[in-house]
């Protein structure tokens, strides 16, 4: 059985955690910054789970 590719592009948006699940970071927190609260850009910074209905697609592009 030949080895899988890992999709290059999932690979530098997302990580999986220790229990198979995927992570993800959130967007709009690049710029325009000063018309959001801090809460908000605080918030932001934090890593989130996939939605459950995206990590079948995801698990199949991060396969290790």
């Amino acid at each position: 059985m030949p080895k899988l590719k890992t999709h290059k592009g999932a690979s530098k948006r997302f990580k999986k955690t220790g229990t198979g699940l995927v992570v993800r970071n959130h967007a709009f927190a690049r710029h325009i910054l000063t018309s959001k609260s801090r809460k908000r850009k605080r918030q932001l910074h934090k890593a989130v789970v996939a939605d459950k209905s995206n990590q079948p697609s995801l698990r199949r592009m991060l396969p290790y």
